[in-house]
């Protein structure tokens, strides 16, 4: 598979392949273009060690950076060479949190020397406004295998929100536990994501540009902090043995070999003193390659590729007959939303049933996905082969199931695939799928991908977890969590937290629990009409919490919408309007009717900068408003 190229737009100089040592030099610092965020790298008793601080404040104190190769680590004993800087200073345009991604940050490649083993290799780190990010590249002939010599201590006092991938391939609920109290060897799926202690803000470590390569969990270490392993080395899910059994886990357990170069992920923390900056950091996307002009001429843009919303019969009961799905899409047309999300029903129609489904669902102006499970695709030339039959009925994109694993052949799979969906201009939704790694902007037909514990789980915790999952899961990237579940297993949630839900759980491709009947007949479907799935700018609002209260203020074109998803407690919020500007807006506001969660109150109201909204929120409760310009009286292209 050819990789797309990797591009940067202002840089002092190329990469170095050999080293040039100074035996006195050992300390090397990065500062980001604001000052604000320090990288500090030194190399201590023969170890290469590596801190990283806000505003003079730790973030990450004294932790070991390093790669094995062939299981040594060649970070021991590395003498450090003359850093060579450069920057980045680009923008792109982008889907979810906000339309346009700012990258802008400070590099140096480091060049490392191993003598004992004769090892020479770049340490490659990054310093924006809102995080850090390193890589290691070892230019080296042959075949190795690589390993993880890394680990992100934390400041003691740091707690922590994770949970275990093994237990449900990155589908589980987030805990936190404050990390100076945790025994070694919890396995954690990243993002993990980490208030800091005395109010020094937060942080989140994840990865970016997964390519070729294993991807990275992580594992406690009992010593405030995780150590980075690979994917190979987590114990498989439920999931993959029932599908995949116990030699196909056992195979893939082996750690995976690489020709030529090594180049690692990009190893990520997001840094921010709020939980606002948290949430609009790109660094996933920044260190990920722009899409390949062959299959995106226009990027995002190309005109095939159209994020939307979409109708989905698997939670909320349906007919899954041809005519009960033809009635879905016609629903969805009625709705105003521009997809149906088909499920293994599609199997037992015809061709030529099939074809007709989707020239009729095209008539009421939805286009058609299918569900695939990934192990009746397991060739190139069975995938080929099915997009094909995909393009040719007008199919526009297809949604592919359980990959329940982060070994290096399954992370390849999901290049594989979506190169082979770009030749059939097909859209990609991945389930039963590891963490997004900036992928949306390599290959920008991959709309959203699972890797959440979504509506389908009715034993979750569900007032506490949709008020963790912004600021946990989805600073990733987008999660098709299917929001808006409006019968008994939405769980704990009103109906106003359900369909806030949908503007707070952010994905490209936002797929609806809900049957649309239902949702047509709701008293705010007005509002469900008016939810769209990517915005221009997001703002999250003071008075959100972890776990407690999720509360943002988003706009699309000239209307906001704000959004509130209330924890298990009743609270009282109170939001200043004064993100609206100077302008007066037509406000319809959403919210709960005390005692009974299966209702709505409306209200509409003329509004200003200068106002206010308390709200009175039970556990479980939710709001939702729209802020339409008195100058504009149309809604936002959604």
């Amino acid at each position: 598979m050819r990789r797309p190229s990797r591009i940067l737009l202002t840089c002092s100089c190329c990469l170095l392949i050999a080293p040039v040592l100074q035996a006195q030099r050992r300390d090397v610092t990065l500062f980001s273009p604001n000052h604000r965020i320090e990288f500090h790298l030194a190399s201590t008793a023969g170890r290469l060690m590596y801190s990283v601080s806000l505003r003079g404040r730790p973030v990450i104190t004294d932790s070991a950076i390093g790669i094995t190769i062939d299981g040594a680590d060649v970070a021991r004993g590395a003498e450090v060479g003359r850093p060579s800087r450069y920057r980045v200073n680009e923008t792109f345009p982008w889907y979810g949190v906000h339309s346009l991604d700012v990258n802008h940050c400070n590099g140096v490649r480091i060049p490392m020397y191993q003598p004992a083993s004769h090892t020479a290799y770049t340490l490659e780190v990054r310093a924006w406004g809102d995080g850090i990010a390193f890589r290691h590249i070892v230019p080296e002939a042959g075949t190795h295998v690589p390993g993880e010599a890394t680990a992100f201590t934390l400041p003691a006092g740091s707690t922590a929100w994770y949970f275990d991938p093994h237990e449900g391939q990155y589908e589980g609920v987030y805990t936190p536990k404050r990390i100076d109290g945790v025994p070694a060897g919890e396995w954690a799926a990243p993002p993990v994501t980490v208030q800091l202690p005395d109010g020094d803000g937060y942080a989140a470590i994840t990865e970016g540009d997964l390519t070729d390569y294993a991807g990275m969990a992580l594992q406690t270490n009992g010593k405030d902090g995780f150590e980075a392993r690979l994917g190979n080395l987590v114990p498989p899910d439920k999931p993959f043995l029932y599908y995949y059994g116990a030699e196909e886990a056992k195979r893939l357990a082996v750690p995976a070999s690489i020709q030529g170069t090594i180049t690692t992920p990009w190893r990520i923390v997001m840094i921010s003193p709020d939980l606002n900056g948290l949430v609009n950091c790109d660094i996933v996307a920044d260190v990920s390659p722009p899409p390949d002009p062959k299959y995106f001429p226009q990027g995002i843009h190309t005109p095939w590729i159209r994020p939307g919303r979409a109708v989905w019969m698997f939670l909320d009961g349906g007919d899954m007959t041809l005519a009960g799905n033809t009635e879905f899409s016609r629903e969805a047309g009625e709705l105003g939303f521009q997809y149906q999300v088909v499920e293994d029903q599609w199997e037992r129609w015809t061709p030529a049933q099939l074809k007709q489904f989707v020239d009729d669902s095209r008539s009421d102006g939805v286009g058609i996905w299918l569900w695939q499970n990934r192990k009746y695709l397991p060739t190139p030339a069975s995938r080929l082969k099915w997009f094909a039959m995909c393009h040719e009925i007008g199919v526009v994109g297809v949604k592919i199931d359980f990959f329940d694993s982060e070994a290096k052949p399954v992370v390849d799979l999901y290049q594989q695939i979506l190169e082979e969906a770009a030749q059939y201009h097909l859209m990609v939704d991945f389930h039963g799928s590891d963490k997004p790694t900036g992928e949306q902007r390599t290959w920008p037909n991959e709309l959203t991908r699972e890797a959440v514990e979504g509506m389908e789980y009715a034993d979750a915790p569900r007032p506490q977890h949709q008020a963790t999952l912004p600021f946990t899961r989805l600073l990733a990237g987008p999660a098709d969590y299917t929001p808006v579940l409006l019968d008994k297993g939405r769980n704990g949630t009103t109906w106003a937290n359900q369909i806030a839900s949908a503007a707070l759980l952010t994905s490209p491709l936002l797929t609806y629990a809900a049957d649309p009947r239902t949702l047509l007949e709701n008293p705010a479907v007005g509002m469900i009409r008016s939810i769209p799935s990517t915005w221009d700018e997001t703002i999250v609002l003071p008075c959100s919490a972890i776990g407690e209260t999720a509360a943002f203020a988003r706009r699309k074109g000239g209307t906001w919408f704000v959004a509130v998803d209330n924890g298990d407690r009743p609270r009282t919020v109170v939001i200043d309007l004064k993100f609206l500007g100077r302008e007066e807006y037509q406000a319809q506001l959403i919210g709960d009717v005390a005692g009974n969660p299966a209702a709505v109150t409306i209200s509409n109201e003329t509004m200003r900068w200068s106002g206010r909204l308390t709200l009175k929120l039970g556990g479980g409760g939710g709001f939702i408003a729209r802020f339409v310009p008195e100058s504009s009286s149309s809604h936002p292209s959604l």
